[in-house]
């Protein structure tokens, strides 16, 4: 931001001192706006901010952005949320501390988790909690 601020302070402070050479020069020459080398004048030598390099160079960052991170971390956003709605009795969890368990109950927003089987060990957590579901291949690595 202060670049900008700067640069545009820099570009009126050139066109001041413009306004004042080509005073000078039309008092010399009689003729407004031209100088004796140059036919062209100073008006078409000015430049705007935005017709720089830095105008495109940061519009293609902006949409590399978009493309490169946003995208991909909504997506995988939205299947975390559709797997986490989509709980249900009897599936085989992984917590995001790492706890296996098994769905015993689902209620508004927390799950109830079976860790052992033989000592029936229950732990209540948020659906939030709940990093993947495992599959049944998954589930046999496991427990090997």
């Amino acid at each position: 931001m202060e670049d900008i601020l700067n640069m545009l302070l820099a570009q009126a402070a050139g066109e001041e001192r413009a306004g004042g050479q080509e005073a000078a020069q039309q008092t010399q020459t009689g003729e407004p706006g031209t100088t004796e080398g140059d036919p062209v004048g100073a008006e078409g030598q000015q430049k705007g901010p935005l017709s720089s390099i830095w105008f495109p160079l940061i519009l293609m960052m902006l949409v590399m952005y978009f493309f490169i991170f946003r995208s991909p971390r909504k997506r995988q956003q939205q299947q975390l949320e559709k797997m986490q709605t989509s709980l249900r009795r009897n599936v085989r969890v992984r917590t995001i501390g790492g706890i296996l368990g098994t769905v015993v109950e689902v209620k508004n927003d927390e799950v109830v988790l079976k860790i052992d089987e033989a000592n029936n060990t229950k732990i209540r957590v948020t659906v939030g909690a709940v990093a993947k579901v495992l599959s049944e291949g998954e589930t046999e690595k496991n427990k090997k």
